[in-house]
């Protein structure tokens, strides 16, 4: 049952320092619970914990896994998932949600985390996100991260409000990489392969600048889409892709039927009777 908040400002005897003492503890107590502010318009956020894997490794539940995927939202390369399992005796100083660390800081952490924990990463292709949509592409890959450990895990968490297809228990925390340290540790790696790919698959198909935007739909990527037309790396069916390939690759579109052609209606009048 919720706890009960009574206005103590009505009870008799109550002095004005006293009523100045509780709203001073009050207001200490709720600072506690919020973001601390740094300055006008900066508030520091706590950085994710490993609280809720320690409580089930408190419960006899262990192995747990974290995972996370990089890579919904470009218009070229693979959706990337990892699954990291730390070690509670050896967990990396620093780890974070990969978004709000540097290249350099996501770098340093990774190769700290791929020494200390056990780590698997499975990767989604174009074709396969052309085939089955970027959802679906990036759920499968989440499960085959997981499925890919070394060791089974007996309870996963995962990034953002799916769930995934494995042989355990599976929570899915919405903003779970800046809560749940394992899954900012597969953030991190799946960030890192991911941005590594994309710097390998600029040596394969250069003037796009994959190396610098890591195929994110920057104003730089969608002219020199529009300027090259789509390359093999593209997903075909993301709406600026369609676009530039209608440009330069007209012969690959399929025409639109004609609403008023002229149809041919076959019809019959024979009438069979049985007696």
């Amino acid at each position: 049952m919720p706890a009960m908040i009574r206005d103590q400002s009505k009870k008799p005897g109550r002095t004005k320092a006293a009523s100045g003492a509780a709203t001073k503890v009050g207001a200490a107590k709720g600072a506690a619970k919020s973001p601390a502010k740094l300055g006008k318009g900066v508030i520091a956020v706590a950085p994710p914990s490993f609280r809720r894997e320690r409580a089930l490794l408190k419960q006899g539940v262990w192995p747990v896994a974290g995972c996370d995927e990089a890579g919904r939202g470009p218009l070229a390369g693979p959706v990337v998932a990892a699954a990291v399992i730390l070690d509670p005796d050896r967990i990396p100083k620093g780890l974070d949600d990969s978004k709000r660390l540097t290249a350099e800081q996501r770098e340093l952490l990774f190769d700290k985390i791929c020494k200390t924990a056990a780590f698997a990463v499975a990767i989604a292709s174009p074709a396969r996100i052309d085939r089955d949509n970027i959802l679906r592409a990036s759920l499968w890959a989440l499960s085959r991260a997981v499925k890919a450990l070394p060791e089974a895990p007996r309870h996963v968490f995962v990034d953002g409000r799916d769930r995934i297809d494995v042989d355990c228990n599976c929570e899915a925390v919405i903003g779970g990489d800046g809560l749940v340290m394992s899954i900012a540790a597969a953030s991190i790696v799946a960030k890192v392969t991911r941005d590594r790919l994309m710097c390998a698959l600029a040596q394969d198909c250069p003037g796009y600048g994959f190396e610098q935007h890591k195929g994110y739909a920057v104003p730089e990527h969608l002219a020199a889409l529009d300027r090259l037309g789509p390359s093999v790396h593209h997903r075909s069916l993301f709406a600026p892709v369609v676009a530039a390939r209608r440009k330069h690759q007209p012969w690959t579109e399929a025409p639109e039927p004609d609403l008023f052609a002229e149809v041919t209606v076959v019809t019959s009048t024979e009438i069979s009777l049985e007696a």
